[in-house]
Formats: structure tokens, C-alpha cells, sequence
């Protein structure tokens, strides 16, 4: 599903990780150790949004050096900062998605009624909760039956029962997929029967 191949990313002087080299066959898989910072960089990385300074990684066998669009296409990526097109409608950016994996958006907005977004899908994203903006890029993560889901904090500024939805549909992708997500939420995490894994600590350089 998931080949990370000596995988590096640094900022100055400073490595986020260096040599990361892991393979994920699927399942449901969890970056929650507190004291490491690079949770973030590394699924910006693994969803081809932020560039390494070496390795490589393939999504379902296509590699985000060589065949980005392809990699791309294969994955679906809930972002950190779901503010990222502040102008558009829950409405549109779900059809934006629909349109740009040429599928149909019917699963999104069967989700999206699961998750209580009906009244909201018209709103600016401007205009919604922190919350609901990341409701609505959950739902367009099933657009395309994607291989791999890769979510930054999916549950944060979620409710009880939205949370819940949430780990019932991780579990579900889990069954033939694979879902890695970082998270500090203990719960959603035993609540979605996830694997934990921990970025291995990189020494300063000599």
C-alpha cells in the first residue's frame, strides 16, 4: 500500500528525519508519540503536498518522484489546516475533489449526512467551525476509493458521536486499505483498533 524508501526531510540544520525507510501493508495505523514533533511534516510528505530533501515514497506502487499524479491518485489527504480555500463552499470543494478523481459525489454526501453536514455544506469555509471544515474533507476522502487515507488530527474540533463515526469508517477503509493518521486523542485511537508507530529518533549531525 504504503513504501517509504530512505526518506529525508530537514529544515536548516535541524533533520525531521533521515533514512526513514517503512512499509505499510494496510490496516489502521497511529503517529501519536507526544514528544515527537514530526508527525505533520511527515504526512505532508507522504501525501506529496511537501517535498523531501531525499527518498522516495509509493502509494499503491507509484512513486510521488516519478509519477506524482498517479501516486497522488491514489491517496486521500485530510489536511491539518483545512482553511486552505477559505472563499469555496463545503458544497464546491467536495465537487472539486468529485471532479478531479472523475467519480460521481454520492459517497461524499452519504457521508457527509452521517456526519450532520447537510445544514452546513452551503457555507463559505470561512464561515464554518474548525470542526465542520474538517467534516467536510473527511467526507471527500472516500471520493475515488483511494488506497491509502492519511489524515492530520482527523478528529480535532470533532464532537462524541461525530468521533465515533469517524473510528466506525477508519476500521471499515482498514478492512482492505490503509489508513495512517496522526492524532493525541488516546481514545479514537483504541476506539479505531489502530497500530502505533513512532518516528525513529535522528541523532544530530556530526
Amino acid at each position: 500500500m504504503l513504501h517509504i524508501e530512505n526518506l529525508g526531510k530537514r529544515y536548516g540544520d535541524h533533520d525531521v528525519f533521515r533514512g526513514l525507510t517503512q512499509h505499510f501493508s494496510g490496516g489502521c495505523v497511529a503517529l501519536c508519540d507526544e514528544e515527537q514533533t514530526g508527525k505533520s511534516t511527515l504526512l505532508a510528505v507522504l501525501a506529496g503536498e511537501l517535498q523531501p530533501d531525499e527518498g522516495d515514497v509509493r502509494i499503491a506502487g507509484h512513486s510521488l518522484r516519478q509519477a506524482p499524479q498517479e501516486a497522488r491518485a491514489r491517496r486521500a489527504w485530510v489536511p491539518s489546516d483545512c482553511l486552505i480555500h477559505p472563499a469555496l463552499t463545503g458544497r464546491e470543494l467536495l465537487e472539486r475533489m468529485a471532479h478531479e478523481r472523475g467519480t460521481a459525489i454520492d459517497p461524499a454526501l452519504q457521508l457527509a449526512r452521517d456526519l450532520e453536514l447537510d445544514a452546513h455544506l452551503d457555507k463559505r469555509f470561512d464561515q464554518m467551525s474548525t470542526g465542520t471544515r474538517r467534516k467536510v474533507y473527511l467526507a471527500g476522502a472516500v471520493l475515488g476509493e483511494p488506497a491509502v487515507l492519511l489524515a492530520d488530527g482527523p478528529t480535532d474540533g470533532l464532537d462524541a458521536r461525530a468521533r465515533g463515526v469517524v473510528a466506525e469508517l477508519f476500521k471499515q477503509w482498514a478492512s482492505d486499505g490503509l489508513v495512517l493518521f496522526a492524532s493525541h486523542d488516546a481514545a479514537f485511537v483504541r476506539a479505531c483498533a489502530a497500530s502505533v508507530f513512532s518516528i525513529p529518533h535522528v541523532s544530530k549531525r556530526p
